[in-house]
């Protein structure tokens, strides 16, 4: 059994793989295990915001304009913080939890960088 590296956000030493990335239980973090064998240059998946500036996972975002939800009485009103942005391959390229909505995914073009 190989030995996996404790969750970067919170120490736990309880992390466990999930496809490709490497998960805490604890905190809920979510991570990409990088080889010691490979030397990672910041290739593959670009992400730019509404201003053309570059995202990165755990940035913070803030909503340009109000977005309308499937089955919430109410818009994501624009304005509003996000923190903890993961990046996806995808339409919805923003992976995020928003207060008072929970788990959502974003197009990066209805965001800026905060």
């Amino acid at each position: 059994m190989e030995k996996l590296p404790p969750c970067p956000a919170c120490n736990s030493p309880y992390t466990y793989e999930m496809d490709e990335k490497l998960v805490c239980p604890e905190c809920g973090f979510e991570w990409v295990a990088e080889s010691e064998n490979e030397e990672t240059a910041e290739e593959g998946l670009i992400v730019k915001d509404s201003n053309g500036a570059i995202l990165q996972d755990g940035d913070a975002v803030v909503i340009i304009k109000d977005l309308p939800v499937k089955g919430a009485p109410k818009p994501i009103k624009a304005g509003t913080k996000v923190k903890s942005i993961r990046l996806v391959e995808g339409d919805h390229n923003i992976d995020c939890k928003i207060d008072g909505f929970g788990s959502m995914a974003l197009k990066s073009e209805f965001v800026r960088k905060a």
